[in-house]
C-alpha cells in the first residue's frame, strides 16, 4: 500500500479575506484555482472526503444549480483516503439499511457513468457466529431484514467454508451472508464522484479553506476563504475530523472526536494468490475485526476493548494540527495484538504471512457512533454530514438522502437516529470521550434489543426526582435524561441481563401494570420536550403547521405535524394554557427535531411569536389508576372530580401548597394526570404525592410497563406506528386530522389526494401465540410462505395474558380475524388480526358505564 505524502494548508486562516464582492477578488481566486470563482450559490458543501462530494454529485446530477465544494487541502484528505474501504448492505438499524443500499447501487453504476474507474470488487460478507447467543442475534437480524429489498441468508458452516475456504472452522457455528457485499477503493470512489459532479455542473475549489461562516438576516450565509466569500443559500458541513472546528465559527460545539484505528497489511500468500475467486470478506464477531482480501494478500482491522482504544483528544481541546490532511498516527500493534492472535487463530495462513504495512489514521466517532445529518437547529439553513465512522458506505445514500431533503424540503424516509438535533449542550466534552470509548470498544459486541450502554452517565440532565429514583430502578436513557424501565423489589433479579427472550423484567413490569390498573402508580415523564410558543400570531403559526386544530383556553389536544406530502413529521400534545400561549410537549427523542421545524416555519412566515425551549427547566409526574383521584385531591382544594376536572383539561393548581399545572391526560390509558412542575419542586411535590397514596397502594412505574398498557389500548407511538415513512391514514389517525378546517395546513393537500387514491396498507392490531418471546418491532409479517408487511411496535399484554402488536399489512389482509405469521428469533408464530382496543381507555369505560346506567 502506499502511503500519499503529507499536503499542507490550515482549515482555519487568520488571514482577514477581502470584501465580499470585490472584483480584484475573484480575479485572485481564478488564478489560484484554475477556474473562475463563483461569489454566490445555492448550496456550498465544506470538506471535499467522499460524503461531501458524493453530495455535491447528487444535487448536482438532480438539476441543482450554483452547487460548490470548498476542501482545505485536496479531496480525500483527512479520513478518506486511508480508509480500508468496506461496502456492506448489512445494518443493524432498519433505516441505515436504505443508506447502505443506495450507496452500493450507486457504486456499481458509477464507473459506466463516469468513466472513472471505483475498483469496486462484491465478494460478498459473512459475519461469524461463534457463541449461541451470536446465532440468535443473526436469526432476530434475519427478522429485520425479510421486509427490507436487500438479500441476506443465515448460512451454516459448509456454505461459510465454501465463501472462505481459508477458515478454521472449529468453533464456527453459523453465519449471516450479505451477497453484494465487499470493498471499493475509496480515493477511486471520491474522484469518479467529484468527476460526476463536474460533469453535472458542480464547481469543486481547492485548496480554499473556510476561514469564517457568517449568517445574513435573510437566512442566507457569507462564506469566506482566503479566494473570496461566497453569498450561499444553504451550508453543508461535510469537514470530517475538521467539523468541530467547523461548527466553532457559528457557536456549535459538535460532538464528534478523532479514533484512532487501525489495520494490517499483509503481503502475498500463497493460499490466497492460489484461489480462483476472492475472497468474501468476513467479520469474526467474537475477535472483533474484519478481514478481507488486498490483493494476493490480506487486510485486517480490529476494534479494541475501550480500555485499549485511542482517543485524540488533543484535537477537540486545541484543535486539528495546521497541515494535517493525508499523514497518519504511529502503529501500535501490541495494542491490537489479542486482535491478531484471534485472526490467526480463525485465518491459520496469517501466521505466516508478512505483514507490509499497518495503517493508523484518524475515523471520527460521535457518543453514539452514528453520524449527524441534516439542518441543525438553532441557525437556519445550516446543515451538517459529519460524524461518519463508516464514511464509504454511508457516502453514497447520505448524498441521496440529504440532496432530496435538501430539494423536496423534507427527509425521504425516517432517519431520526441520524438527526444532528439528537445531541445538545449536555452532550459535553467528558461524555462525548466516555462513550465514544465505548462505541468503539463495543463495535462488535452482541446487539439485543433494549440494549442500555452506560459510559458517561448520568449526564447534566437529571430530573428532580433522579436521586429518589437512582437505586430503585433500572433506569434507561433518553436524551441525555435517566428515567426508570421498570422498578426493583426485594427479591428481584436487578442486574442488567439484555435478552432476545423474556428476562429478569419481564415479572416485574407486569407488576407495575397491575398496580396501575388496579390502584395507582406514579411514573418520572421529565424526559417529554417541552415548549412555549405565545404571541400576536401563536395561533395562526400553530394552524399552520398541525392537522388538528388547537384547543381551547385550557384545554388538550393530540396533533400531528405533517410533511409537504403528508407524511408524519411530529405528534404533539398541545395545550392553550392563555389566550395565545401554548404548551407544546413532545417525546423526549424528538425535542430539537420538532423544534427546529417549528422554529423554521415561524422564520419562513415571519409570525409574530416566541418560542421557549422549556424542557430542562419543567419536570414532569404521570400519576395513573383508578385511585388517582382520591391521591390528589387529599394535596388540593381544587375540585378534581371527573365533572370538575374533565379529561383533556388544563388546570394550574396547588399540590401540597405548591404550583402545578395539571393536565387530565395518562398514555397509560387508565384515569391519570401529567403534574408539570419546576425542577426545584419537583422532589417535593413527588413525596408528598407518594405520602398521600400510602393508603390506596400507591408505588412507581417505568417506561416499560407504560409501553404495554399503550398498546392494550391501541395507542399509536411517534417513532413507530408513525413518522416518516408512513401517512397519518394508514396509521388510523384519522380522528386527529381535521381536512375540513379552514386552516390550509402543512401536508393537507398531499393528504386530500392521498386519501382520494385510496390506501394500499393499514395498521392493523395483532395477537400472537408465542412461548418466551415477544415482538419489539421492525419484525417480518408472512403469510402464505410471503412477506407481507411488518410489526411496528410490539409487547406482552399482562391483562390477557398473550403477546401484541401493530403490524402494517396490505389492505386484503387487514380484516379482524385474518390469520398471519410473525417472525421471531428464526421461527413464526401465528398472529391474528383483532378489534382495537384490546382493553378500553378509562374514558370510554366511563362512558359505556354512564350509557348503561341512562338504560337502566
Amino acid at each position: 500500500m502506499v502511503i500519499i505524502a503529507a499536503l499542507t494548508g490550515p482549515l482555519l486562516s487568520a488571514q482577514c479575506p477581502p470584501e465580499f464582492g470585490k472584483g480584484s477578488e475573484k480575479a485572485d481566486a481564478s488564478t489560484a484555482l484554475g477556474k473562475r470563482w463563483k461569489d454566490r450559490a445555492d448550496t456550498v458543501i465544506i470538506g471535499g472526503g467522499c460524503v461531501g462530494v458524493s453530495l455535491a454529485y447528487h444535487l448536482a446530477k438532480s438539476g441543482m444549480k450554483d452547487v460548490v465544494l470548498l476542501e482545505k487541502t485536496e479531496l480525500t484528505a483527512g479520513s478518506t483516503w486511508h480508509a480500508a474501504g468496506l461496502t456492506t448492505y448489512y445494518h443493524p438499524g432498519i433505516n441505515l439499511k436504505k443508506v447502505h443500499y443506495d450507496s452500493i447501487k450507486l457504486y456499481e453504476n458509477l464507473e459506466a457513468e463516469t468513466g472513472q474507474a471505483v475498483g469496486f470488487h462484491q465478494p460478498g460478507s459473512v459475519r461469524i457466529a461463534s457463541t449461541p447467543a451470536r446465532v440468535d442475534e443473526m436469526k432476530y437480524q434475519m427478522t429485520r431484514t425479510h421486509w427490507h429489498v436487500t438479500s441476506q441468508y443465515l448460512i451454516g458452516p459448509e456454505k461459510i467454508q465454501e465463501l472462505f475456504p481459508l477458515l478454521n472452522m472449529d468453533k464456527v457455528l453459523a453465519g449471516l451472508y450479505t451477497p453484494g457485499d465487499g470493498h471499493i477503493d475509496p480515493y477511486s470512489l471520491t474522484m469518479a464522484l467529484a468527476a460526476g459532479a463536474r460533469m453535472y455542473g458542480a464547481q469543486i475549489y481547492n485548496p480554499a479553506p473556510v476561514t469564517a461562516l457568517n449568517p445574513t438576516t435573510d437566512g442566507k450565509w457569507d462564506v469566506q476563504t482566503p479566494q473570496g466569500t461566497i453569498r450561499a443559500n444553504r451550508i453543508v458541513n461535510a469537514a470530517g475530523f475538521w467539523a468541530r472546528e467547523v461548527g466553532k465559527m457559528i457557536g456549535f460545539e459538535h460532538p464528534t472526536i478523532p479514533v484512532h484505528h487501525q489495520y494490517v497489511v499483509t503481503g502475498t500468500v500463497p493460499e490466497v494468490k492460489a484461489l480462483k475467486k476472492e475472497l468474501a470478506v468476513i467479520r469474526d464477531l467474537e475477535g472483533s475485526y474484519y478481514l478481507r482480501q488486498e490483493r494476493d494478500g490480506l487486510l485486517f482491522g480490529p476494534y479494541e476493548k475501550m480500555e485499549k482504544m485511542v482517543l485524540q483528544d488533543s484535537w477537540v481541546r486545541d484543535g486539528v494540527p495546521p497541515g494535517f490532511g493525508k499523514e497518519l498516527f504511529e502503529s501500535d500493534l501490541d495494542r491490537i495484538m489479542e486482535h491478531v492472535e484471534m485472526a490467526m487463530d480463525m485465518v491459520p495462513v496469517l501466521k505466516k504471512a508478512d505483514i507490509l504495512n499497518i495503517v493508523s489514521g484518524p475515523i471520527t466517532y460521535t457518543p453514539d457512533l452514528l453520524p449527524m445529518v441534516g439542518p441543525h437547529q438553532g441557525l437556519h439553513n445550516y446543515w451538517t454530514a459529519i460524524g461518519f465512522g463508516y464514511g464509504v458506505i454511508h457516502a453514497g445514500g447520505i448524498g441521496k438522502f440529504l440532496s432530496d431533503w435538501i430539494r423536496n424540503g423534507e427527509p425521504p424516509y425516517d432517519l431520526i437516529e441520524c438527526d444532528p438535533n439528537r445531541y445538545g449542550k449536555w452532550t459535553d466534552v467528558p461524555f462525548m470521550c466516555a462513550k465514544a470509548r465505548e462505541s468503539y470498544g463495543f463495535n462488535n459486541v452482541v446487539g439485543y434489543p433494549k440494549e442500555e450502554r452506560f459510559a458517561g452517565r448520568p449526564t447534566s440532565r437529571t430530573s428532580g426526582v433522579y436521586e429518589l429514583l437512582k437505586d430503585k430502578a433500572s433506569m434507561g436513557f433518553h436524551a441525555g435524561w435517566e428515567q426508570p424501565h421498570w422498578i426493583y423489589k426485594p427479591g428481584d433479579d436487578t442486574a442488567y441481563k439484555p435478552s432476545f427472550r423474556r428476562t429478569n423484567w419481564f415479572g416485574p413490569v407486569g407488576r407495575e401494570c397491575r398496580l396501575v390498573m388496579e390502584k395507582v402508580g406514579v411514573i418520572d415523564l421529565t424526559p417529554f420536550g417541552k415548549f412555549i410558543v405565545k404571541g400576536r400570531d401563536s395561533h395562526k403559526l400553530l394552524d399552520r403547521l398541525f392537522a388538528n386544530t388547537m384547543p381551547k383556553v385550557g384545554q388538550t389536544n393530540i396533533s400531528h405535524m405533517l410533511t409537504p406530502t403528508g407524511r408524519v413529521y411530529a405528534e404533539v400534545t398541545i395545550t392553550q394554557v392563555a389566550p395565545g400561549e401554548f404548551l407544546l410537549i413532545t417525546g423526549s427523542g424528538s425535542e430539537l427535531h420538532d423544534l427546529r421545524w417549528i422554529g423554521t416555519e415561524a422564520a419562513l412566515g415571519q409570525y409574530d411569536v416566541s418560542i421557549s425551549n422549556v424542557t430542562e427547566d419543567i419536570g414532569v409526574l404521570g400519576i395513573a389508576g383508578p385511585n388517582s383521584r382520591k391521591v390528589l385531591q387529599k394535596l388540593t382544594d381544587e375540585d378534581i372530580s371527573d365533572a370538575g376536572f374533565k379529561f383533556l383539561h388544563y388546570r394550574s393548581i396547588r399540590l401540597a401548597d405548591i404550583p402545578v399545572q395539571a393536565i387530565r391526560i395518562s398514555y397509560t390509558g387508565e384515569l391519570g394526570w401529567e403534574l408539570y412542575i419546576d425542577q426545584k419542586n419537583m422532589a417535593a411535590v413527588y413525596q408528598a404525592v407518594m405520602e398521600a397514596g400510602k393508603d390506596e397502594g400507591i408505588d412507581n412505574f417505568g417506561t416499560y410497563a407504560m409501553s404495554s398498557l399503550r398498546l392494550e389500548k391501541g395507542f399509536r407511538g411517534w417513532g413507530a406506528e408513525m413518522n416518516c415513512d408512513t401517512n397519518p391514514l394508514e396509521a388510523g389517525l384519522d380522528f386527529f386530522i381535521k381536512l375540513n378546517k379552514p386552516g390550509d395546513f402543512i401536508g393537507k393537500a398531499a393528504l386530500q389526494e392521498i386519501k382520494a387514491k385510496g390506501l394500499k396498507r393499514k395498521l392493523s392490531y395483532i395477537t400472537l401465540d408465542t412461548d418466551n418471546i415477544d415482538p419489539e418491532g421492525n419484525e417480518t409479517v408472512w403469510h402464505n410462505g410471503k412477506v407481507v408487511g411488518n410489526t411496528t411496535s410490539g409487547a406482552y399484554s399482562y391483562s390477557s395474558q398473550q403477546s401484541l402488536a401493530f403490524a402494517y399489512l396490505p389492505l386484503e389482509l387487514c380484516s379482524v380475524g385474518q390469520k398471519v405469521e410473525v417472525e421471531l428469533l428464526g421461527r413464526k408464530y401465528a398472529a391474528m388480526v383483532i378489534q382495537e382496543p384490546l382493553v378500553l381507555t378509562e374514558p370510554a369505560r366511563t362512558r359505556l358505564q354512564r350509557k348503561a346506567k341512562g338504560k337502566a
